[in-house]
């Protein structure tokens, strides 16, 4: 009786037809902005020996709705990271500028690290912090860690800007990083198992990582933008997987 008393005030809104709604969108969005995180987590546990692979999903994922939650709870100062801390360039920026163009960069410096490493395997020159973190376990969920940090803060001032419900944002990120995990596995199995897919999931971290600096910059792209030309290119590219096999086929018949 207590436990009903204390989330009756957070849960007022079920009677509220709007706010089913408002969750429902919340959640399709929450889970449209996790493709992003999700092609970076199987991109970077691929890297890793096959034995731990699953294992860093789970974890990776794991604290990353943690680490979500917890902002959550702390909504108040995340709303505050949008008021400019200083001028530049003609541009106010704000502590969320500042944590999307950190963010922007290091996955622009990720993907052309990996796409180098595609291109050209066989040249092994790395740092000795991309060697640890590319063969480390604890290394991986940091880097998951920390591009969910500028993801979830991003996905939350939206969430801000959709509905004042607490409990209506704790429900579509439980909801959205669920799908997340559910969803890991198999799409970096398939990352694997089709080599062609790899760069072009690298692309797409590429010009993510260029539209959170620009975003930072003050310069806005919008999302149906790059899902439009992510989706296009996945298109593309699944007509030469469809292509490529019907060649293969044939040939094998000709055998």
């Amino acid at each position: 009786m207590q436990l009903i008393d204390f989330l009756a005030p957070h849960l007022h809104f079920v009677s509220d037809p709007t706010a089913w709604v408002a969750l429902l969108t919340l959640v399709v969005l929450e889970i449209v902005l996790g493709i992003d995180n999700l092609i970076f987590i199987s991109i970077l546990t691929n890297k890793l020996p096959e034995a731990q692979r699953a294992r860093a999903r789970r974890l990776g994922i794991s604290a990353a709705l943690i680490m979500r939650l917890v902002l959550l709870a702390t909504i108040s100062i995340i709303v505050q990271l949008t008021t400019p801390v200083f001028t530049a360039f003609g541009h106010g920026f704000s502590w969320r500028d500042l944590i999307l163009i950190a963010g922007g960069l290091f996955l622009v410096w990720k993907a052309t690290k990996e796409i180098h490493h595609t291109v050209d395997p066989d040249d092994h020159q790395d740092t000795m912090l991309g060697e640890t973190l590319q063969i480390s376990l604890a290394g991986a969920i940091f880097q998951i860690l920390l591009l969910d940090l500028v993801f979830s803060i991003d996905s939350i001032i939206t969430a801000v800007g959709m509905t004042d419900e607490i409990a209506i944002m704790y429900i579509a990120v439980i909801v959205a990083v669920s799908v997340m995990m559910l969803a890991a596995g198999p799409l970096a199995n398939f990352i694997a198992k089709n080599p062609s897919i790899v760069m072009l999931a690298l692309g797409f971290l590429l010009m993510i990582g260029m539209t959170l600096i620009a975003d930072g910059m003050g310069y806005h792209v919008p999302k149906g933008y790059i899902y439009a030309a992510m989706g296009f290119s996945a298109l593309v590219e699944g007509l030469n997987m469809l292509a490529r096999r019907r060649r293969k086929a044939k040939s094998g018949e000709g055998h």
